[in-house]
């Protein structure tokens, strides 16, 4: 892993590296073992700006995508993005993931028209989506030609947890140590150390409640 990195010999190194190691997430311990972290070699990665701290993980089947005009994507250190996500970034919109965040299997953050911003210590179970935009449908326009809106950006404060196959739409704020139950869909703001449930997603009572 000493060697690794995103040019053509720093993926033939990681996937030396690869025939040691158990798959899945049994591979993310190699990203402590050079500053530039672990980038899959099945990753796909077709973007300009992409900003990457020490110790990251990227696992296997992810896609990292720019359409024009998109901002940077910036992965800060210990960020770990398991298989299979897909990341993209279009006009108006950049994606920033916080310090030691886990994004799980088979998400999709899609920022367009505002930003998605992780904060430090997330984690986020598979199947989860990011959608800082809405999709116009008037009837005199067909629906690939409507406009994209926002209401704002999408903000996960530090140490919030979402449940697998979380939908959170533009606007919201999941304040710091928040819990969001599987199968959720998050519309408005979560308060910090809130328990969440439904959908739409409403507290049902504080983690300091918890005996």
């Amino acid at each position: 892993m000493q060697f690794a990195g995103r040019g053509i010999f720093g993926r033939f190194s990681t996937r030396m590296a690869c025939w040691f190691a158990a798959p899945y997430y049994g591979r993310a311990y190699l990203a402590q073992y050079n500053p530039k972290g672990y980038i899959s070699p099945s990753a796909t990665i077709y973007h300009r700006n992409l900003r990457l701290g020490p110790n990251i993980f990227i696992g296997d089947g992810v896609v990292i995508f720019q359409s024009p005009g998109g901002g940077e994507v910036r992965l800060k250190e210990r960020a770990h993005i398991y298989d299979n996500n897909y990341i993209q970034t279009g006009s108006g919109g950049s994606i920033s993931i916080g310090c030691n965040s886990h994004i799980h299997p088979r998400c999709q953050l899609s920022a367009y028209k505002s930003d998605i911003i992780i904060g430090d210590e997330v984690q986020i179970a598979p199947n989860c989506a990011f959608y800082p935009y809405n999709h116009g449908v008037a009837p005199d326009r067909l629906i690939q030609e409507q406009p994209l809106t926002s209401r704002g950006s999408i903000v996960i404060e530090d140490d919030a947890w979402l449940g697998f196959g979380v939908i959170v739409l533009d606007g919201v704020r999941i304040g710091k140590g928040a819990v969001v139950g599987a199968g959720s869909i998050v519309s408005s703001d979560i308060p910090d150390g809130t328990i969440a449930l439904g959908a739409p997603a409403r507290g049902v009572k504080l983690r300091s409640e918890i005996q």
